[in-house]
């Protein structure tokens, strides 16, 4: 697992330790040493913490001004035992959301399991990304290319109510992609498939 490292082209377009408006701005990394695990395996140093001890993230890329980001996943999606979505939605979601991201591409295909628990927290950041008061367009929740047993985890705890995921949403090829080509992409799917 340590040899999985994030998608590391898009540092010439952004870099979350250099924004001030990210979470991880000004985190110091420490390639030389290997500090995190997940279940005992131990995990790139770039990617970031957010408060669970088996989901980490990288935040690829965020646009203030168009309202999204793109975030990589690694590990395995816990809600049961870890509550990883209220870690995810508290010490990430809500703070990008207070700075004008309302769209999010979640790409998970290095989450290697999810267990689930109730919807509350999907319902909410749902709820939050919809709010047309607080953005100037739509918001919406985007799952690329998670594993299908994962992403059939999610739709037997409903959690597809909220995110979208599947079918057109596996994009193969997106490390081939600006990402505000990718975005665009994306954006384009999640429009046809809402009617917006």
């Amino acid at each position: 697992m340590h040899e999985i490292e994030p998608y590391y082209n898009w540092l010439q377009y952004y870099n979350p330790a250099e924004d001030q408006l990210s979470p991880y701005f000004g985190k110091q990394y420490n390639f030389d040493l290997y500090s995190d695990t997940i279940y005992g395996y131990y995990i790139d140093p770039s990617w970031d913490f957010i408060g669970s001890e088996t989901l980490y993230i990288k935040i690829l890329f965020a646009d203030y001004h168009e309202g999204f980001c793109i975030i990589e996943f690694i590990g395995e999606w816990n809600d049961t035992i870890n509550n990883d979505i209220m870690h995810l939605k508290r010490n990430i979601v809500d703070h990008l959301l207070s700075q004008g991201i309302n769209q999010f591409v979640l790409i998970g295909e290095n989450v290697f399991n999810f267990h689930g628990s109730d919807d509350s927290y999907y319902e909410d950041w749902f709820e939050d990304v919809e709010d047309d008061t607080d953005f100037s367009k739509p918001g919406w929740i985007a799952a690329v290319n998670f594993a299908d047993h994962v992403a059939d985890e999610f739709k037997n705890y409903n959690i597809d109510n909220y995110v979208n995921m599947g079918g057109t949403l596996n994009i193969s090829n997106w490390r081939t992609m600006a990402p505000r080509q990718l975005y665009g992409h994306v954006d384009k799917l999640i429009t046809q498939r809402l009617g917006m």
